[in-house]
């Protein structure tokens, strides 16, 4: 495979014009490393499954892994995913930010994406502008997974080296994307919606938000049952 494409852009006001050159590259059928409002994310074009297949081997995950979507707003959010009147309040209250939901999937997402058994699919919308910029160009969603590779060294973002870890999937992927900050090592929050009561799955990123918005819809997190 050749040498990826590196397109370099502001954090917080990324060039249009190579956001499009971004956007062209995934309508193309690529894959890319970008920058979130967490860790940097392995992306594709939701509909691209030889580019979900790319990413499935990458990270080395069988199809009980759930995979996200990343999504541009709440209407996006609306056509992927099912949502009661209390995971859309609470939902509303959380994004842009750095949280994945996981939710019933609506007949839109790719059998693909979703989990097999429970037919559940990941949901995100980053506060991030060059992911919300490029999905917004791009004209649909994105699938998105934290950029990493076992067993690989330095192609973790927890070793913190940027360039290092970024250099790791030149040969991997079709475009890196560097936003030129700090390699950020900390995860997305994940909250299960599809029982009775959210679910705390990972702890990462925004805890305080999510804790708050909790109390405000008047909710309670479920206590996690030891497996």
């Amino acid at each position: 495979m050749p040498m990826s494409h590196r397109i370099k852009l502001h954090p917080d006001s990324p060039h249009k014009k190579k956001i499009f050159e971004l956007a062209d590259e995934l309508i193309n059928g690529g894959v890319a490393v970008v920058p979130t409002d967490s860790q940097y994310a392995l992306v594709c074009d939701y509909q691209n499954k030889k580019g979900i297949d790319r990413i499935r081997k990458i990270r080395r995950f069988d199809k009980k892994d759930h995979l996200t979507v990343m999504c541009h707003s709440l209407q996006h959010v609306a056509t992927f995913a099912n949502l009661s009147d209390t995971n859309f309040k609470l939902i509303k209250r959380l994004i842009p930010g750095p949280y994945t939901f996981i939710l019933p999937a609506t007949r839109e997402v790719p059998r693909l994406l979703t989990h097999p058994k429970k037919r559940t699919v990941g949901i995100r919308v980053p506060d991030n502008p060059i992911c919300l910029e490029m999905i917004d160009v791009l004209g649909r969603p994105v699938l998105a997974i934290t950029a990493k590779m076992p067993d690989v060294e330095h192609a973790h973002p927890e070793d913190g080296d940027r360039e290092l870890f970024l250099s790791r999937f030149d040969m991997v992927v079709d475009v890196v994307v560097d936003d030129q900050g700090t390699l950020p090592t900390v995860e997305t929050t994940i909250v299960d919606l599809t029982g009775d009561q959210p679910e705390l799955l990972r702890e990462g990123l925004g805890m305080d938000g999510l804790l708050e918005a909790l109390a405000l819809e008047g909710l309670t997190m479920a206590d996690r049952v030891a497996v």
